[in-house]
């Protein structure tokens, strides 16, 4: 067994953007698996949640460690995740063999990265939204139904893609539970992802196109990888990493699709447009609102002066 050298070097670059964000490793890994170094999209899915199912209970016994986990909702959501990742295996045979099931693959991931895509936007959209967040770990109130029915729809989408166990289940839980704090949200999620994913794995082992070689070049790649990425997190902008984020996975996903390049250029062009657009009328309606409240400030008794009302200064007495 030999490993994939430029295999290696790519992981451990897509793997530092995992570090980096705490997202996009089946998102990014599985599109630079299939159109950069040509591995076959089922074996590409296949190797991919088998190498996560190996790396994703290093971070979760981190978050069960700092008690950032509600292990309530991640009961909830295993009872749909679990079986439904290893019935998407099922539904990916479905769809034929040979040819019919890897063109079938390559459009299914496309539609899960687009989803992963609004997924990111949406998490931005309601972080930049909610106030800081609080010390200590919330506790709310459990939605059992709705929970469990994320852990059906998140469970699928990854049985099939290898997406989605960090983009799109976090992104409901944020509308789900908007009360939990980050650190909570990321536990609970990364905790779930462990068995959901070893489903999907256990799946693809049996039924879909495992290919050692493969898997071990991006365990080669992504563990020194995610660990770096990790550790100079702190000092990385992580607005900037994460508008590159979707802008790669929009890419990754249209080229999946099918999509021409001149067609992609003009869609990533207006996309990247639009983009700068609206952080820039963001930006000046935040910096009008903290405007607004100084001004507010000055004209309240003795805001900023240390000057109470009705005491006149030393030399008007």
């Amino acid at each position: 067994m030999d490993l994939d050298l430029p295999l290696v070097a790519g992981s451990f670059l897509v793997a530092i953007i995992v570090g980096l964000t705490g997202m996009g490793g089946g998102a990014l890994m599985t599109p630079m698996m299939m159109l950069f170094f040509n591995v076959p999209p089922l074996a590409a899915v296949s190797s991919d949640l088998v190498a996560s199912a190996v790396m994703k209970p290093v971070g979760g016994v981190v978050h069960l460690r700092r008690g950032t986990v509600d292990l309530r909702l991640v009961g909830w959501l295993c009872a749909g995740s679990v079986p439904a990742a290893f019935c998407g295996v099922l539904l990916i045979r479905a769809f034929g063999e040979g040819e019919e099931v890897q063109q079938a693959v390559k459009h299914a991931l496309g539609v899960a990265l687009l989803l992963a895509v609004a997924g990111l936007l949406a998490k931005a959209y309601l972080a930049r939204n909610e106030g800081p967040a609080a010390a200590g770990a919330a506790r709310v109130a459990v939605r059992p139904i709705p929970t469990v029915l994320v852990g059906i729809v998140g469970g699928l989408v990854v049985g099939v893609s290898s997406v989605g166990s960090g983009s799109l289940i976090i992104v409901a839980l944020l509308v789900l539970y908007p009360a939990l704090k980050a650190n909570q949200l990321v536990g609970t999620d990364l905790v779930q992802a462990v068995p959901l994913v070893t489903s999907a794995a256990v799946g693809h082992l049996f039924f879909g196109d495992f290919q050692l070689d493969v898997t071990t070049s991006l365990l080669a790649g992504s563990i020194p990888g995610v660990y770096l990425g990790a550790r100079i997190s702190a000092r990385a902008n992580g607005e900037a990493i994460r508008a590159l984020l979707v802008v790669v996975l929009l890419a990754s996903a249209l080229k999946l699709l099918g999509v021409g390049n001149t067609a992609l250029l003009w869609i990533l062009g207006g996309v990247v447009l639009t983009g700068a657009a609206a952080w820039s009328v963001a930006r000046n309606r935040r910096g009008t609102q903290v405007g607004v409240a100084d001004e507010g400030a000055e004209g309240v008794p003795g805001a900023g002066s240390g000057v109470e009302t009705g005491v006149p200064p030393r030399g008007a007495r």
